[in-house]
C-alpha cells in the first residue's frame, strides 16, 4: 500500500497576492492574520533564498503548533499564455524539517506554493494517518485573509 500522497488546494483571489510578496515579508502575515499565525523567525539565510530556514508559530485546530522549514526552491515561473517571465508569479518549495507535522504526524512533508495554489507532498507512517485536508483548508483560509487585506489597501 502506497503511503505517499499529494494534496492540492486552490483559492480564487481578487487582488492577486503573490508568493513573492508573502516570501519577502513573512512577518506581515502575523499582523494580517494574527488569529492563525503568531510569529516567524529566520534561523539561517535570508528571505526568499534557497537554503534559508524559517520557523513558524501558528494555531491550527485550536492548538498552538510550530513548523520549521527549509526553502528548497524559489523560482520565477513563465506565464503560460504569453511565454514571458512574470516576476509576480513564483513557485516556492518548503520542506518541513521540524515541528508538529513531521515530529508527530508525517514522516516527510513538503509544501509547494504558487500564488494561491498550495500542494502538499507527504509520506504517512501508516494507513491510519489521515490526509492533511484540515491543514490545506487552514492555508487556503489564510490566503483568503491575505487577499481580503490586500483588497482593503
Amino acid at each position: 500500500m502506497d503511503l505517499y500522497g499529494k494534496l492540492i488546494g486552490h483559492v480564487e483571489v481578487i487582488m492577486g497576492i503573490s508568493a513573492t510578496s508573502l516570501g519577502s515579508n513573512p512577518n506581515k502575515i502575523t499582523v494580517i492574520s494574527s488569529d492563525k499565525v503568531h510569529g516567524c523567525d529566520f534561523y539561517d539565510g535570508e528571505r526568499e533564498v534557497v537554503g534559508s530556514i524559517i520557523s513558524w508559530l501558528y494555531t491550527h485546530e485550536g492548538k498552538k503548533k510550530t513548523s520549521k522549514q527549509i526553502n528548497e526552491a524559489a523560482n520565477d515561473i513563465q506565464d503560460l499564455y504569453n511565454h514571458t517571465k512574470c516576476l509576480t508569479k513564483k513557485v516556492i518549495v518548503f520542506t518541513v524539517i521540524g515541528g508538529d507535522l513531521v515530529d508527530e504526524i508525517y514522516m516527510t512533508f513538503t509544501i509547494i506554493l504558487n500564488v494561491a495554489t498550495w500542494a502538499f507532498e507527504f509520506e504517512k507512517p501508516d494507513i491510519s494517518v489521515p490526509y492533511p485536508t484540515s491543514m490545506m483548508d487552514y492555508l487556503c483560509d489564510l490566503v483568503k485573509d491575505l487577499d481580503t487585506y490586500s483588497n482593503t489597501k
